[in-house]
């Protein structure tokens, strides 16, 4: 077991009440593992104080990305929220924190 953050790097966008991931690999061998195992469920799962809508996921294998929408997740939009951590920076942060079944592929003596 590894977290994301060995795996990957997060930016994020917030618009209204909409928050983006974008989840980037540090390695492409790492792709197939998080498109795996980083669902729109997991996130939602661990969003569950936050995520009251729809999240969406898009892929992107050519730049070794993962992309989420997470619709009614920043407590009615950041200008009208009172909760600083419940924006889309500190929510990528916390999502970094994921944790992500090896399949071998994490181990730092791997090639390819």
């Amino acid at each position: 077991m590894t977290t994301l953050r060995n795996l990957a790097h997060v930016r994020t966008g917030d618009k209204g009440d909409t928050c983006q991931f974008s989840v980037i690999v540090h390695e492409a061998r790492h792709y197939e593992l998080l498109e795996k195992y980083l669902t729109p469920e997991r996130v939602g799962q661990h969003f569950v104080e936050f995520a009251h809508g729809r999240i969406r996921r898009f892929e992107m294998a050519q730049l070794g990305a993962l992309v989420f929408v997470l619709e009614q997740a920043l407590r009615s939009g950041v200008t009208r929220s009172l909760s600083l951590d419940a924006h889309g920076k500190c929510l990528g942060m916390t999502l970094l924190s994921i944790d992500i079944p090896d399949d071998g592929a994490t181990s730092p003596h791997r090639t390819g």
